[in-house]
């Protein structure tokens, strides 16, 4: 019997080790979750792998043999031409919440991951500080939507994943340029972020990750200011110049990107673990900058799909995905 008929056929069942109900993990990239799926089967934990490009559900359905689910749909999905499914997974996550399904990153936290206007929105009622930004719809609004903004400035997709899609403009003429050539991509929605961009003090960014909502660690990201792809899982080198196994997991190695493990101050992780609590993420990352010109610190980016840095035992001296697996026995014990 298939995954699809048995998430259709509530008759079904069976049991999860050591929990009651059912655990489902909706992925979408098939490399970024190895690690999460041999931890489980390392346990012995029954779980079912739902691939989102071929997932389908009853809505008319009563009863969800699935207890708890674990969202992991990528909002760069479109990337991978499965772009059809991210707006599915915000649909199918609000009928499992209406069933009273425990879903983990479920449809409040997709909102926050798939919409980089709602997180700076986010950030602005929690008062914290970001970079100066204006939402758009249509590329012909860029100019003016830049007016008051200090160039350098970065035209970014408002779905994105990794730094896809963002473009770096050192003035205003360059992006008319491109704007009058119709070389500015929105994305997925078709709304996108002007925003200035940040020169890294020190040549890094810092991204902090949490899970149950509280600080778990964190990554300083070195970077050689010609990429914006800054998925952690994809850094290939610590800063000793070590290679990280199984580190690339999407693209060839990124020559320069260099990753150590950093203690960020606690007014900075207390920030981090608010955000969290605001936006409905169980486990998620928030990176960070601080402005080389002033030394004022920006939060960017609010990421509830976190795949943990490559060769996590040797960057920051434990397996992530223990702590991960040990909150999700938690979970499932608990519905």
């Amino acid at each position: 019997m298939s995954v699809q008929e048995v998430l259709l056929n509530p008759a079904v069942s069976s049991s999860v080790k050591g929990a009651p109900g059912e655990l489902g993990v909706l992925y979408e990239h098939p490399a970024w979750f190895e690690r999460l799926f041999a931890e489980l089967d390392r346990r012995g934990i029954h779980y079912h792998k739902l691939l989102a490009p071929d997932h389908f559900y009853d809505p008319g359905a009563r009863d969800q043999r699935l207890r708890v689910v674990f969202n992991r749909m990528s909002p760069s999905a479109d990337r991978r031409n499965h772009g059809s499914g991210i707006l599915y997974t915000q649909s199918w996550l609000g009928h499992l919440e209406a069933l009273g399904t425990r879903v983990i990153n479920g449809s409040k936290a997709f909102r926050y991951e798939t919409s980089k206007a709602l997180q700076l929105s986010l950030l602005h009622s929690l008062g914290m500080p970001f970079p100066k930004a204006r939402v758009m719809h249509d590329p012909k609004h860029a100019v003016e939507a830049s007016e008051g903004l200090r160039f350098p400035i970065v035209v970014k997709p408002n779905v994105g994943g990794s730094g896809a899609g963002i473009v770096r403009f050192d003035s205003r003429d360059e992006l008319a340029t491109a704007v009058n050539e119709d070389r500015i991509a929105l994305g997925y929605d078709h709304v996108g972020l002007v925003q200035e961009f940040i020169p890294a003090r020190g040549g890094h960014i810092t991204r902090v990750e949490t899970l149950a909502g509280k600080y778990l660690y964190a990554i300083q990201v070195h970077l050689t200011g010609e990429t914006f792809d800054l998925c952690p899982a994809d850094i290939c080198q610590t800063t000793r110049g070590e290679s990280l196994n199984n580190a690339c997991v999407v693209e060839a190695a990124k020559a320069g990107l260099k990753v150590e493990s950093y203690r960020p101050p606690a007014d900075v992780i207390s920030a981090v673990e608010r955000i969290v609590e605001a936006t409905g993420i169980d486990i998620g990352g928030i990176e960070y900058v601080i402005d080389d010109r002033d030394g004022q610190l920006y939060y960017y980016d609010v990421n509830a799909l976190s795949n943990f840095v490559a060769d996590a035992q040797r960057v920051i001296g434990f397996d992530p995905f223990v702590n991960l697996v040990d909150f999700l026995v938690a979970e499932l014990a608990s519905v």
